[in-house]
């Protein structure tokens, strides 16, 4: 996160070319692509708010050939930045184990308890989010008295949740590292005859299930604490800085959602809200 000329605060989302509106509103000419930006200078260059170019630190090239643009073109402003926080932090965790923090059922109806965990990277067609928002709904609490239920302990608990991208398992393309995702418990894998239906989302393969405490790829967990696999609780397990979540349970949201608020959209209004208009 940075702050241009006017002092309003820009974020990169994703991949260190983006893109954001220009000073001029509601001019839909006023959005560059980065396949419009010369290879030679992608990643080099920070175009503030005033429409002139200031090269990246480690440049050393002149500017005068981007100066010598007419105002018209430069009007249409693109902010390259390139983010050495985001590749020592999110990037740089890519393809290795991360311990955090996180909230462990090991019993039912017992208090959790907050343990150092380790979490794998991601596999084939999986995602490591780092949660930054995740709030609790009554079906976590049910699940944690497991009264009726085949007891899945010790667990990590949690499905209502807003974070960010940290690393993508291989075969992944519709998210990158830095995308502001929300998890979904009743995942679309795009391809069965439910994710093809209009009338229901009730995919086959990662449609909720509350007894699987393992990934579907390889039947394995992604959480361990010295050694000992913690199990997952409805493939999102929130209640944990980080998470390994099937791409197909993730929906990629606006990046200027505050994710403190748009967290219950995974669950809480999307139940409520679907039963009402759906249903009733």
């Amino acid at each position: 996160r940075r702050s241009d000329e006017t002092g309003q605060q820009r974020r990169s989302h994703g991949h260190p070319l983006f893109r954001l509106p220009s000073p001029r509103k509601n001019n839909p000419s006023s959005f560059l692509t980065c396949s419009m930006i010369p290879p030679a200078l992608r990643r080099q260059y920070i175009y503030r708010a005033r429409h002139s170019f200031v090269p990246h630190q480690n440049h050393k090239q002149p500017t005068n050939q981007l100066q010598s643009r007419s105002r018209n073109e430069r009007s249409r402003s693109i902010f390259l930045f390139e983010f050495p926080e985001r590749s020592s932090g999110l990037m740089a965790t890519a393809g290795k184990v991360i311990k955090c923090k996180a909230a462990v059922a090991w019993e039912a109806g017992k208090p959790l308890s907050i343990e150092e965990v380790e979490v794998a990277p991601p596999q084939a067609m999986e995602v490591r989010v780092k949660i930054l928002y995740t709030a609790l709904c009554h079906t976590d609490v049910y699940f944690w008295e497991a009264k009726g239920q085949t007891p899945v302990f010790p667990r990590i608990l949690g499905h209502e949740a807003g974070g960010i991208v940290e690393s993508v398992g291989e075969g992944v393309t519709e998210l990158v590292p830095g995308d502001h995702v929300l998890p979904v418990f009743t995942g679309e894998c795009k391809d069965c005859a439910h994710c093809k239906s209009e009338e229901s989302n009730l995919c086959d393969l990662l449609r909720i299930n509350v007894d699987r405490g393992v990934m579907i790829g390889d039947g394995q967990s992604r959480f361990t604490i010295n050694g000992k696999p913690i199990f997952h609780f409805v493939g999102t397990s929130t209640f944990s800085e980080y998470t390994v979540i099937h791409v197909g349970c993730l929906a990629k949201i606006n990046p200027e959602a505050p994710l403190d608020k748009v967290c219950v959209l995974s669950c809480g209004i999307s139940t409520g809200l679907g039963a009402t208009l759906n249903v009733a």
